[in-house]
């Protein structure tokens, strides 16, 4: 098993080696002078996030389809600030999860604390979902970098090109072809569903008066006994959207191929799901990946790569975003950015502005909607860390004032 493993990191690499020449400038080692470390910033936030959360895990990769699948893998989901009809705010997009944003954020933090501007959003993302993959005892692949963030986010995007639960077989077949995804490309992506949940309100019309059968009547394609336990589970999913179950019931925080042992027992959540088995187009995958894991694990892999190089932004097609959920405006030489997250506290929008005239540094913390005040007083230590990290000299005379509602804290330091 380890030797086949090894086997298959080899001919995963030379694939992306060969890929590479056709990526638009990206390469393996993208950041090694730019931002030296930059991999091991994202593991290790990756870890550290995981470890808190663990649903961050299944939340991300989904987080990392719904990116690559609409416009390429551009980080075109992040956007919120100052749009309200960007990819995020789309009806499908609403329910991804806000532990995988907050990954993305932290990691972001971290790099650009290190390394400001230099670590695009985008290949943040690629980077955790590779590893948080990894973690849940799925394959560990080579990714290639450098992808740039877009300049554009459009909910109508979202709306055209992203999946449904509800899709026929041929449904799904056709949307993925557009996409330049083969039908066993399309079943390896599926296996994703081994890790996560879904809603009640997804798969209610295959438990709950299935084609207008009958309040009782469910999917004949689900086993009874499944079909029972999902309608106790969500019986009062109309009153509470928030009910969802596993996607795999069996091993839920395992990242294996029960997902299609699953779809051969009528196990399968989604109707997009038990397609799969029902169809013949489909069908062959589904029993070969339920049978054989290490099979499944190469084809993801190769899959999973395929998708990160989707619509990639190089050069002047994009941008490093100094935050992610936002584009650049109005740079200037003399404004830097930087998000600085603190170990037990909330994320802060930090801004400082260097004015050349007298050095001023003013720095604003701007509350991401958490209530700091306790925190702030808890961690007495807090002003003199963020100086440290940021290289400037703590002056005693530094004053706090009271702003806007939307800055609880402006803090003025003068070198």
């Amino acid at each position: 098993m380890q030797m086949q493993m090894q086997i298959i990191m080899l001919l995963l690499t030379a694939f992306l080696l060969i890929s590479s020449s056709s990526a638009g400038g990206l390469s393996p080692d993208y950041y090694s002078h730019s931002c030296p470390g930059a991999e091991s910033i994202v593991a290790q936030t990756v870890s550290s996030k995981q470890k808190a959360n663990p649903t961050t895990a299944a939340g991300t990769l989904r987080l990392f389809f719904h990116d690559c699948f609409v416009t390429g893998c551009d980080a075109s989901i992040l956007i919120s600030h100052g749009s309200s009809s960007s990819e995020r705010s789309s009806d499908i997009n609403l329910s991804l999860p806000g532990d995988a944003f907050d990954l993305v954020v932290r990691a972001k933090a971290a790099l650009e604390l290190r390394c400001p501007a230099q670590v695009s959003c985008a290949d943040i993302l690629t980077l955790a979902t590779r590893d948080l993959v990894s973690i849940l005892g799925g394959p560990f692949y080579p990714v290639l970098l450098g992808r740039k963030d877009s300049l554009f986010s459009r909910a109508s995007d979202a709306d055209s090109f992203l999946p449904r639960t509800n899709m026929s077989a041929s449904q799904l077949i056709r949307l993925f072809r557009t996409r330049g995804f083969s039908l066993q490309e399309m079943v390896a992506l599926a296996g994703a569903h081994t890790v996560g949940f879904s809603h009640c309100k997804e798969f209610a019309s295959r438990i709950y008066n299935y084609e207008n059968k009958g309040w009782g009547a469910v999917d004949p394609r689900l086993d009874m006994r499944f079909a029972k336990a999902l309608q106790r589970a969500c019986a009062n999913y109309l009153k509470d959207p928030t009910l969802s179950t596993f996607n795999d019931v069996m091993t839920p925080g395992r990242f294996d191929n029960v997902y299609y042992q699953n779809l051969r027992r009528g196990l399968g959540l989604l109707a997009s799901d038990s397609v799969l088995m029902a169809d013949r187009r489909t069908r062959p995958f589904v029993l070969r990946y339920a049978s054989n894991q290490t099979l499944f694990f190469e084809d993801f892999a190769k899959v999973m790569q395929k998708l990160s190089l989707y619509g990639v932004k190089t050069g002047r097609e994009g941008e490093v975003r100094r935050r992610c959920d936002s584009f650049n405006v109005g740079s200037k030489p003399f404004t830097l950015f930087v998000l600085f997250s603190f170990w037990s506290l909330s994320l802060f929008e930090l801004y400082y502005f260097l004015e050349d005239s007298n050095k001023n540094i003013t720095i604003y913390l701007q509350d991401l909607g958490g209530s700091q005040d306790q925190n702030l007083k808890k961690k007495g230590t807090h002003k003199q860390l963020l100086l440290d990290c940021l290289d400037i000299k703590h002056q005693p005379r530094a004053k706090e004032k009271r702003g806007q509602r939307e800055q609880r804290r402006l803090l003025k330091f003068f070198l």
